[in-house]
């Protein structure tokens, strides 16, 4: 018998549609996280950023920049903050722009832990899992200076961190937010969880696999539970040592990872966001199986600027659900026309990508304009 072709399902393309929970995505095109550092001192989205995030919103989702859940967890000068009401309506206007252009837009939510200093974050206390400090420096309002050393965490320290989370979580919700990601990623409070360098405690969230995973998976659950879990994602980077969060024994990544995800599995999020060197390799392929949901990729800054060629692979290789670009959608704000057209693309201008200015971020010419 002939096959009905009109029922046999497409394969994914880069430019189809796709759901991730209850965001609808026009395309698989999703912007990165990207810290861009133009808010300021009060933390408040301003003008500057409204125009950013709007011309970029012809992706199929726009995954903000992270930010701070309450002012002691601030990470970087100039960082944005959902940690007030004014700086909440900051951001409900970033996110009425995005949405009159059409497009969608999830706010993350970054706890820096100890990769701050009391010169960024108002001169308030530095709180980690340990006591263990990151060896390197940082950029403050009084230049660079080395990272202190944390405090480690109480019980009800970390209960109050839970539970800024959720408050953020909300207020980005009720600001217009499509969703919200939590960031547990890049050296940051809830790697710094993960990771056995940085993670020595001994009570019921240090030691095992499944205890450092515990705080990872209290936050996630109680965000979702507060927000709905189907506009919720979770972003990782096994295996990548930023800000000496060393993850170096596959065997126990594999473990700490894998239980995180099949305590969240039930939860039924909107997406996991994986940054790794090999998204379509062994470890993010079954890490991938164990969340059992939707997988957006991003090999981040390790693999060079992610192109065209290498975005369509992992579409059409079924490596991920979409695929996440950082600095082509720095320079080019309507890269998904540039790429569905075969375009030439705008170079990025990475000495401009932090600082406090339209210069090198809302000044990227348009194909029209080009």
């Amino acid at each position: 018998m002939p096959v009905n072709t009109s029922e046999v399902s497409p394969v994914p393309s880069l430019f189809s549609p796709v759901s991730l929970g209850k965001i609808e995505l026009a395309n698989r095109i999703v912007m990165a996280p990207l810290t861009r550092v133009r808010a300021g001192s009060s933390g408040i989205p301003g003008d500057l950023m409204v125009e950013y995030y709007r011309q970029r919103a012809s992706v199929g989702m726009i995954i903000t920049e992270g930010t701070y859940p309450d002012h002691a967890s601030q990470g970087y000068v100039g960082e944005p903050g959902i940690a007030t009401d004014e700086q909440a309506a900051g951001w409900q206007r970033v996110f009425e722009a995005v949405h009159a252009e059409g497009g969608r837009i999830v706010l993350q939510i970054m706890h820096a832990g100890r990769g701050t200093h009391p010169d960024i974050n108002g001169g308030r206390r530095i709180l980690a899992p340990s006591a263990i400090a990151i060896d390197n420096k940082t950029f403050t309002e009084k230049g660079e200076q080395p990272y202190p050393v944390p405090e480690a965490m109480t019980t009800a320290e970390i209960r109050a961190a839970l539970e800024d989370f959720v408050a953020a979580a909300r207020r980005a919700i009720e600001a217009g937010a499509d969703g919200v990601e939590i960031h547990g990623a890049n050296g940051y409070l809830l790697h710094q969880f993960l990771s056995p360098a940085a993670n020595q405690r001994t009570d019921g969230y240090g030691g095992s696999p499944h205890n450092r995973a515990r705080f990872v998976v209290e936050v996630v659950t109680a965000v979702a539970q507060a927000v709905g879990a189907e506009r919720v994602g979770l972003r990782i980077s096994p295996e990548v040592d930023l800000g000496d969060v060393f993850e170096t024994d596959r065997d126990d990544v594999l473990a700490t990872y894998g239980t995180l995800l099949d305590q969240l599995r039930p939860l039924g999020l909107a997406y996991l966001s994986v940054l790794h060197t090999e998204p379509g390799g062994d470890l993010v392929q079954e890490l991938r199986r164990r969340f059992d949901g939707k997988l957006i990729v991003n090999n981040g800054p390790f693999g060079g600027q992610t192109t065209r060629e290498q975005a369509l692979q992992q579409i059409e290789a079924d490596h991920a659900d979409a695929v996440v670009v950082g600095r082509a959608l720095i320079a080019n704000p309507d890269l998904v026309e540039r790429w569905q057209g075969g375009h030439p693309e705008n170079e990025p201008r990475p000495e401009l990508f932090y600082g406090p200015g339209a210069e090198g971020y809302t000044d990227y010419p348009f194909l029209e304009a080009a």
